[in-house]
């Protein structure tokens, strides 16, 4: 039990998502208000983009006691950065994200009938009591992202070829691509035209 409640306060000072809502107390309807701006304890969001380690996260909330437990209702925002899906240029905006949760107190019948995975729950250690907001924004934020993002809707991308951007290539940027099939007999006639005209069958001549 020491060890939890050493863990317990560890984690508390060290994450800014932990919220101490030791002054709500549980007597219901009683609330507070959280308007706050932490820096994010690590990178969230998708693997093209998302929300970096140390970025600020701005925080609206309501944190209300119920019957059963804390109610956490309210917005966060944050800036966000990636990389164009089509082009790979820096991209930049900001997500915006609203949450209601429900953290359980841990004697509560909605605690003991519920999946800790499915419910978060009010950490009580000594006269601290803690809600953790780490794990549903970490959710909230992966689902509104977007997992392919885009510089612009009408981002060309890149040349497959040579890998160029297609918005800074010159107008009509192609390469001449051989068919496969053809891959080899094109290697044993590198010049076809140069050898005809040697031979004097180039066209429009004449024996």
């Amino acid at each position: 039990m020491a060890t939890h409640a050493s863990a317990a306060a560890h984690r508390a000072d060290r994450s800014p998502l932990v919220i101490n809502i030791s002054r709500l107390g549980r007597q219901p309807g009683s609330m507070l208000t959280f308007d706050e701006t932490v820096a994010s304890p690590s990178r969230l969001g998708v693997a093209l983009v998302g929300v970096e380690q140390g970025a600020p996260l701005e925080f609206h909330l309501r944190i209300e006691a119920v019957s059963e437990g804390v109610l956490v209702s309210g917005t966060m925002s944050a800036p966000t950065t990636g990389e164009c899906a089509r082009c790979l240029d820096p991209v930049h905006g900001r997500v915006d994200i609203e949450l209601t949760e429900l953290f359980a107190y841990p004697d509560s019948i909605t605690a003991e009938t519920t999946d800790a995975d499915d419910l978060g729950r009010v950490d009580t250690t000594g006269d601290v009591d803690t809600v953790d907001l780490e794990q549903p924004i970490i959710d909230a934020v992966g689902l509104v992202l977007p997992f392919s993002p885009l510089c612009g809707p009408d981002c060309l991308g890149l040349c497959p070829q040579c890998g160029i951007r297609l918005a800074t290539a010159e107008p009509g940027h192609r390469h001449e691509v051989i068919d496969p099939r053809w891959a080899k007999l094109a290697a044993m006639f590198p010049d076809r035209e140069a050898v005809s005209d040697r031979d004097g069958d180039g066209p429009g001549e004449s024996g």
